[in-house]
């Protein structure tokens, strides 16, 4: 596979400067440089100024429909802009952010950011903003370093790299749907779970965006980088026998609606996704299970989202004023150099590439949110890491960013997030022979049967309550793993049967060393990426565009135990009768 960086990266500077030919100045961009311009005579008492500024400002034009049995419950066409105002104080080396106690500094009652281009009010807003911002960022360093008073680093790490100074501007889009025509296809898509009286809840929410962000900071960078997503998200959550809820969701990706899956398609896929719901319904209960898995299809690049692409980001711990909250260390911290695969696998992250197979990919992206152009980054070689996924706050042993900041982070960082994730094995095998493998496996062993998992839950639609139960079944504050959906039993005959009520034990990025098998497929999966565990659906204000292209793999030797917990009670009635 041929990867092509710097002919995109031409035609975008191309494009770049066509439209600069034709545009009229842009006075989001004008209020942001002007605001900027004043900040060297930002200074309380004998304070120093800061020593960085950078405003970021997220800009969208919204289309959002919901609807559950074949009534729509809402609609909404909104635009929006959310400001990220960073001060920074003290120097590159040392300065206010990465510190986790709290900060008062000084709150201004503002509305919603402005929508309108009105220079003046622009820089009002900023100018607020920021003068709020410089007072937090004076008090944070003055409280960081109380809390570092007794405390000797050895050999501390920046808390921030100097970066060039990048100028792409290119241009945003409108917002072009057909508001009630997916509005009809959103109430026709939840009229399917009509025909399925044993599901209790089931929704379909579609969201469609235009917009993008704009980056100006004080070393001189300005971007304007578009940003264009259409989602449309089904789930469906039903009652087994014993109370035990089971659901399934499903999603379609597009950076463009009108390049969505025909109306056919989607409704082929939903219907599926019932059908397994249903059966879910009625499958047994897992059991203790120790073994060989295999995850085929979308699984496999499921599992190495998760596993590989949620921990390649290294979070820094941050100061604290001895109150504690959680953090999740990477499972790979510390890994530069080690084998985390087998010998045969590669991994690559690839925001420079536009298409794979004819089809676009949701994951190619100019410039990150900290004015950083990414460069393909290969993250893996012959099984063994070789880089992080860094943003411009350093980690042990890398300094410098590589354009992975992706959504903001906690503690005035950035949060790293990969793009385009592709995962090959030159020693594949063809994907029909990995359940014969697994069942030799099996054989050889004396088990009485394997398991194949072919879906699942991430990003994580958990509740609340099975989110706590699986912090609780993590053994000791781990980065807790997204249960599994479809889980077969497969006998030593073929014979396959579907059980419910799993979850891996033990499941971490180092399991990933313990593949056995590749398949010669290649699986592309699209999804909403966040720093939340499992990139929880609505734990995170932002999401990133972002996809895996993998194989199915055969795992050695992983452990799955029965769900614990009380399960909720049965309705007491049954449902009322859907009429027509």
């Amino acid at each position: 596979m041929r990867y092509k960086a710097l002919p995109l990266a031409t035609a975008a500077i191309a494009a770049v400067a066509a439209f600069a030919q034709t545009a009229a100045p842009d006075p989001v961009l004008q209020a942001m440089h002007d605001e900027i311009a004043r900040t060297p005579h930002l200074t309380v008492s004998s304070l120093a100024p800061p020593y960085f500024v950078e405003y970021i400002l997220d800009q969208a034009d919204t289309f959002s429909a919901s609807a559950s049995l074949g009534g729509l419950i809402s609609r909404h066409r909104d635009r929006y802009r959310i400001p990220e105002i960073h001060v920074r104080v003290g120097d590159y080396n040392f300065d206010n952010t990465n510190y986790a106690g709290r900060v008062f500094g000084s709150r201004y009652d503002l509305e919603s950011f402005p929508i309108d281009n009105n220079y003046a009010v622009l820089r009002r807003y900023l100018w607020l903003e920021t003068d709020s911002a410089y007072k937090a960022a004076v008090e944070g360093i003055s409280r960081k370093r109380a809390a570092l008073r007794n405390v000797t680093e050895s050999d501390p790490v920046p808390d921030f790299s100097h970066a060039a100074a990048v100028h792409l501007t290119l241009p945003f889009q409108s917002l072009a749907i057909d508001e009630n025509a997916w509005a009809d296809r959103v109430r026709a898509l939840s009229a399917i779970f009509a025909s399925f009286p044993e599901i209790q809840n089931s929704g379909v929410d579609l969201n469609s965006s235009a917009g993008g962000y704009y980056v100006v900071n004080s070393e001189g960078t300005e971007v304007r980088e578009p940003e264009n997503v259409t989602y449309l998200r089904v789930q469906a959550v039903a009652q087994a026998p014993d109370g035990m809820n089971v659901r399934d969701t499903v999603t379609f990706h597009s950076l463009d609606p009108a390049r969505m899956p025909s109306d056919a398609e989607m409704t082929r896929r939903v219907t599926a996704m019932a059908q397994e719901v249903v059966a879910l319904v009625h499958a047994p209960k897992g059991e203790d299970y120790n073994g060989p898995v295999l995850f085929e299809g979308i699984a496999g690049p499921q599992i190495f989202a998760e596993l590989l692409g949620q921990n390649l980001a290294i979070p820094r711990r941050p100061v604290t004023d001895g109150n504690r909250g959680v953090f999740f260390a990477s499972d790979l911290e510390g890994r530069i150099g080690a084998r985390i695969l087998p010998n045969s696998f590669a991994v690559l992250d690839d925001p420079t590439q536009k298409e794979w197979r004819g089809s676009p990919l949701f994951g190619s992206y100019d410039v990150d949110r900290e004015g950083v152009i990414p460069p393909p980054l290969r993250v893996v070689e012959k099984g063994v890491l070789k880089s992080y996924l860094l943003t411009r706050q350093p980690v042990r042993g890398f300094n410098a960013s590589n354009g992975r900041a992706r959504t903001p982070g906690s503690y005035g960082a950035a949060a790293a997030g990969i793009s385009n994730l592709f995962v090959s094995s030159s020693d594949a095998i063809p994907a029909a022979e990995l359940k014969k493998k697994l069942i030799d496996m099996c054989r050889q062993r004396g088990k009485p049967y394997g398991i194949i998992v072919r879906k699942m839950d991430f990003p994580s639609t958990a509740s609340l309550a099975e989110l706590r139960n699986l912090f609780v079944a993590s053994e000791g504050g781990g980065r807790p793993v997204s249960l599994p959906i479809l889980v077969y039993k497969v006998y030593p005959d073929g014979r396959e049967e579907l059980v419910r009520g799993l979850r891996f034990r033990g499941l971490t990025a180092r399991s990933l060393k313990d593949i056995v098998a590749a398949g010669d497929d290649s699986t592309v999966f699209d999804f909403l990426d966040s720093p939340a565990p499992m990139a929880l659906i609505g734990a995170s204000s932002y999401v990133s565009e972002a996809c895996t292209i993998a194989p199915s793999i055969l795992v050695d030797d992983l452990e799955m135990h029965p769900l614990g917990g009380e399960q909720p009670k049965l309705p007491i009635v049954p449902p009322p009768e859907m009429t027509r």
